[in-house]
């Protein structure tokens, strides 16, 4: 059962859809005089809507081996206790990823308590770690706040919370230096200045980048902060599983996180007083993404069977250039697990875009041309696309001298020359790819959720800083800032909660283990895998035909049809062969956070009645003033619900 919310502030009312199987629908509506009262009370947002709703509820270095002395020493503060097979595991910050958000927050907790980073893959594999770009803030004096404010609000439709917008833009700066005074190394000119970039929808240069890495320069400056501090503890190839969370009356309490030891195929429990869920977004809902492959939407789905408030999902940003292999003289020898990104900055650098036939196509959309924001030329490209019936559009940069092109995106020029491509002579070849989640878990301006002791940071979060479309670079910049705006709450919670871990423990002892397929035949769990890849290809390739840049109710009504018959094929066929659903194992956990992802997706698509930023309807072409609301998404009990949208452990009641 899921509820369906048109949100916001100010003199609007608000409508609760609750669906209830196929066909059934009620519907509740909640007075804009209510939301002011709870708000006086200093709930925060997603808190407030909880209280309403309650009556409704139905590589430059090697990360690794800098790890392996970190690996070799005892953790000093955590207590470890093991039962046989079973591992718990006790500390006083849990932290579900380590991009940039995971560890700036990691680093500032660090100072009050122990800390558990908990990472699906090596430490330094995330989107932090792919981004090109850079960061945005407001660095020269030419520019002002409330010109950065004012580019967020135009890009993100008008659909962006104008407080968090300028709690952002504001604060930004700082965090840029913490980040230098941390030994981030960042591009300068020569006048010894910051060399700040411009990128489409900014009317400033505001980018502070390192080339083409900037991510990657970022990761580097955090990670080895991380593995020098005693406090912190990384666990690499950790699979979040679920959040175990707990009932204290009405409120919903998170506990800590179950998680899979991919390596070593054991269950381990974390026990903390807070949890930071910084897991990154949901691009391999689609077949072709610029997110690394861990980004499967773990962190978004595991908070939504925890009770967690979710928003904005329909808005998924495909990048508009991502490198199309067809175009590249030499192809690859097989295909990519991810697009590879061409950044934002080249046409921000003057590159232009060309159809096959060497016709330059963007001023006949927008009158801001190569600058305009990323769904304006995502849009663009795949009509260009669709109307010469090719594979890919052109983006040219050779116009530019040699030397400054090389300087400015060396890894780009590497990545090209690999396959017969010199972009200081030729276009590149470029094609929209998914490339980034505004929608997710609905925060509050400390990064706080509905759910008591979890806090939310980066591409996971919905913050209400990108509205319906994300301006470009300011994604590191919301990590950034929310990470620290999330630390003194979270000291204040560890503080005041109890310091018995004990009780904790014996109340542990009331969520079911999930337990890995041992019991299973090999060729069993063979055929497991196989059928669960091609699962996962038809869902992707469903996404993107009927939910992709361009979408219809008949599409998205389709894909909802397709998708529920292919999660319960699915199903059906783990069951039958003997798979539990207390089960675990990577690719079919993973497979269950694509499926309720997806499965939000076209929820929220199919509830957002006009076209704004991202979501593009061709039934509703047109922006609706009276629908300038965030989607909200509350989720409810039900016993019919699928696999994907049930926690694995039993919810002990207090």
């Amino acid at each position: 059962m899921t509820t369906v919310l048109p949100a916001g502030s100010g003199k609007l009312g608000y409508r609760v859809t609750v669906s209830e199987g196929q066909g059934c629908r009620q519907t509740y509506s909640v007075t804009s005089a209510a939301f002011s009262r709870c708000l006086k009370k200093n709930f925060s947002w997603s808190g407030c809507m909880s209280k309403l709703l309650q009556k409704q509820r139905c590589g430059s270095f090697t990360q690794s081996a800098l790890l392996q002395t970190r690996k070799s020493k005892p953790h000093t503060n955590a207590i470890n206790l093991s039962l046989g097979n079973r591992t718990t595991r006790f500390f006083d910050f849990a932290v579900i990823g380590s991009g940039v958000a995971g560890l700036r927050y990691a680093l500032e907790v660090a100072k009050h308590g122990s800390v558990a980073v908990i990472t699906k893959a090596e430490p330094h594999e995330s989107n932090t770690n792919y981004a090109q770009g850079g960061v945005s803030a407001v660095l020269c004096p030419s520019d002002s706040v409330e010109s950065h404010m004012r580019d967020t609000i135009v890009a993100g439709a008008h659909l962006c919370d104008e407080e968090t917008v300028r709690v952002v833009c504001t604060e930004g700066p700082d965090r840029i230096r913490e980040l230098i005074a941390m030994g981030a190394s960042f591009d300068h000119g020569e006048d010894g200045n910051l060399h700040l970039a411009r990128e489409g929808g900014h009317s400033h240069h505001r980018i502070v980048h390192a080339a083409d890495m900037t991510g990657r320069e970022i990761e580097r400056a955090l990670l080895e902060a991380v593995i020098n501090d005693p406090n912190i503890h990384v666990f690499e190839h950790h699979f979040g599983i679920d959040l175990l969370t707990s009932q204290d009356g009405s409120d919903t309490v998170c506990l800590g996180v179950d998680a899979l030891n991919a390596e070593t195929q054991e269950v381990v429990r974390f026990i903390s007083k807070v949890t930071l869920l910084a897991s990154g977004g949901a691009g391999h809902i689609y077949p072709s993404t610029t997110n690394p492959l861990v980004a499967t939407g773990d962190g978004i789905a595991m908070a939504h069977r925890a009770q967690a408030v979710i928003s904005n999902m329909e808005f998924v940003q495909f990048h508009p250039t991502a490198l199309a292999d067809e175009g590249l003289p030499i192809k690859p020898p097989k295909r990519r697990e991810n697009a590879f990104l061409i950044t934002e900055a080249v046409r921000g650098d003057g590159g232009i875009l060309y159809n096959l036939g060497m016709e330059r196509f963007m001023p006949l959309y927008d009158e801001r041309e190569e600058l305009a924001p990323r769904d304006v030329v995502a849009r663009s490209i795949d009509d260009q696309l669709k109307k010469g019936n090719d594979k890919y559009v052109l983006l040219d940069i050779s116009h530019k001298p040699r030397e400054e092109i090389l300087s400015h995106f060396p890894n780009i020029a590497a990545e090209c020359l690999k396959y017969g491509l010199d972009i200081t002579q030729d276009p590149i070849p470029v094609v929209p790819a998914a490339h980034y989640m505004c929608g997710g878990v609905r925060a509050g301006l400390q990064g706080e959720t509905n759910v008591k002791g979890l806090y939310v940071a980066g591409e996971v979060a919905c913050t209400g800083l990108h509205g319906a479309n994300r301006l470009a670079s300011n994604s590191l910049l919301e990590a950034l800032v929310f990470a620290r705006r999330a630390v003194q709450p979270s000291i204040d919670d560890m503080i005041s909660s109890p310091e018995t871990f004990h009780m904790i423990d014996e109340a542990s002892d009331s969520w079911a283990r999930p337990v890995v397929p041992s019991a299973l035949k090999s060729s069993v769990v063979s055929d497991i895998l196989r059928t669960t890849a091609r699962v996962r290809r038809e869902l992707q390739s469903i996404m993107w035909e009927y939910v992709g840049i361009v979408r219809s109710t008949t599409r998205l009504e389709t894909a909802e049809r397709r998708i529920k018959e292919l999660e319960v094929e699915w199903e059906t066929y783990l069951f039958e062969r003997g798979w539990e659903p207390t089960m675990v194992g990577l690719e079919a956990c993973e497979m269950r956070n694509v499926f309720c992802c997806a499965k939000l997706v076209v929820s929220s698509a199919l509830a957002r009645h006009e076209s704004r930023g991202l979501h593009y309807t061709v039934d509703f072409p047109h922006l609706e003033e009276s629908k300038r609301l965030p989607t909200i998404i509350f989720p409810c009990s039900s016993v019919n619900s699928t696999w994907s949208s049930r926690q694995l452990q039993k919810q002990p009641i207090c």
